[in-house]
């Protein structure tokens, strides 16, 4: 077998997207200058995420923004949030240390800027889209946060706006840049350790009950929640707080499976080489124990049927067990990915990975003492890279290789959403033939019992097989009507994602 290097992988990583159904559109002729190779970077960050958050969660455009600054030939020149209080808390960063940045509370005024060579996205995933795409059309190269977008049909248009508008769009799966997994996955594709049987995606990570509000609760004063909506509905605010647990709630998230299995089901598929959404996929799961206002799974099994060796994605937020393995282990992991194979299996993430025979012994490690805040950098500084090349295959996760990762997470939920609540024991008897949804169901049953769910009594959702026409991007086969039906969203005007040809 011939051994890949590093280099060629990521390319074909990021250059595969188009065979998979997107028209090769024609550039047109709207494409700016960009910076040239002594000229700094000029970048707004849209987005910043709310302060003091419950939990200690969110802010992941203040990050960026402490990872941007640390690249050299980049300034942050403009920073943009619809919440005054949280853009004057980062505005004031800045001249504490003596540096000028514009502050906008609607991003359609950065993007009138011609002065700005490239946006990063931050903002809640119902914005993804259209910022992406308004971006794209000013002229402005995009790094936007993963997921990438909020629904399938969205995600198709920000890919075709990327090509149409000649943009370097990069999406924040900022594992694409690891040197430790590129390293790891030339080995495991070198065929010493035989062909890979299996990926699997592991999101053990507690999280707390948002609790239930009986009335609307106010909008913050400080927020313009006109512009905040944007494209979702303008509903009133039915939690306790704005800020961040957006992502579980379907009209402006997509659940943990697209918070943080988006990360792994990404380095699962550069694991498995494929460069497509899977044909099918399915899910079981449900919101078990919080008794809160969330609409979101907070425990999923999502089974995507890639050929010859699946994807299972297992994602487990509710906890009320003490002790380290309260959440439950799989391969002594309980984040990252675990890849099978016919001699063994490689397991880890970003930080390290090793590769274990069956009987658990280390047959060789991969290692480089990085931590997550270096490969955050060391991904932005590839997007600035390839804005300066101006070649889209220089780019670690181009748009189109986040497409098909979110494309993952959508197919999971569409099928949860469209699924029905069933007896463990039928959903056993139903999945006789998939030894691998039979283990990841046993495991989280035992998992859920260990935390006083009885999936005996309480009972879980069981989400039907989709088929995907990947070449059309919509649903084929027995489900098909229902599910095309959450392809895409109504849109509030002017927020209007439009479509790209």
């Amino acid at each position: 077998m011939t051994r890949a290097t590093r280099r060629d992988f990521l390319k074909r990583s990021t250059a595969g997207g188009l065979a998979w159904g997107l028209p090769a559109l024609w550039l047109g002729n709207r494409i700016t200058k960009g910076a040239g190779p002594g000229e700094e970077v000029r970048v707004a960050v849209l987005g910043l995420g709310g302060i003091d958050t419950v939990g200690g969660v969110g802010g992941r455009g203040r990050q960026l923004i402490e990872s941007l600054r640390e690249i050299p030939g980049v300034r942050v020149v403009a920073l943009c949030d619809v919440d005054a209080q949280v853009l004057g808390h980062s505005v004031e960063q800045f001249r504490t240390r003596q540096e000028h940045v514009a502050d906008y509370r609607d991003l359609r005024k950065v993007l009138d800027d011609e002065s700005i060579h490239a946006v990063a996205i931050a903002t809640p995933n119902h914005w993804h889209a259209l910022a992406t795409i308004w971006a794209c059309q000013a002229g402005k190269d995009v790094y936007v946060e993963k997921p990438f977008s909020h629904d399938i049909w969205e995600g198709r248009q920000m890919v075709a706006a990327a090509r149409k508008y000649g943009r370097m769009v990069q999406v924040g799966t900022q594992r694409r840049s690891s040197e430790v997994l590129a390293e790891a996955f030339d080995y495991l594709h070198s065929g010493q350790i035989g062909a890979i049987r299996a990926a699997h995606a592991l999101v053990y990570r507690a999280r707390e009950s948002l609790g239930k509000v009986s009335r609307p609760t106010p909008v913050p004063a400080t927020v313009d929640y006109n512009l905040w909506c944007g494209p979702a509905p303008e509903d009133p605010l039915m939690r306790t707080q704005l800020h961040y647990e957006w992502h579980w709630f379907w009209s402006t998230g997509n659940g943990e499976i697209g918070n943080n299995g988006v990360h792994i089901m990404d380095i699962c598929r550069w694991a498995l080489r494929q460069d497509c959404p899977p044909r099918r996929a399915m899910s079981i799961g449900g919101r078990f124990g919080f008794g809160d206002s969330g609409e979101t799974p907070n425990t999923q099994i999502a089974l995507f049927d890639y050929q010859p060796a699946p994807l299972v994605c297992e994602i487990r937020n509710f906890r009320t067990a003490t002790g380290t393995n309260a959440m439950g282990r799989f391969r002594n992991q309980d984040r990252g990915a675990v890849i099978d194979c016919e001699g063994g299996f490689l397991a880890g993430d970003f930080a390290g990975a090793a590769m274990f025979d069956h009987r658990g012994r280390t047959i060789k490690e991969f290692r480089d003492g990085r931590k997550a805040k270096d490969l955050q950098r060391a991904h932005l500084a590839n997007f600035v890279a390839a804005v300066r090349s101006r070649k889209r295959d220089d780019l670690r996760a181009e748009a189109t290789v986040g497409h098909a990762s979110t494309v993952c997470a959508h197919m999971a939920n569409i099928s949860h959403r469209l699924g029905k609540a069933a007896r463990a024991e039928a959903i056993v008897a139903a999945n006789q033939a998939n030894a691998d949804v039979l283990d990841a169901f046993e495991r989280c049953r035992d998992y859920l019992g260990k935390n006083g769910v009885d999936l005996g009594v309480t009972h879980a959702t069981a989400g039907p097989w989709l088929t995907l026409d990947s070449e059309n991007e919509c649903f084929v086969d027995e489900f098909a009507r229902e599910a095309n039906g959450f392809l895409q969203r109504t849109y509030r005007e002017p927020f209007v994602v439009p479509r790209i040809i």
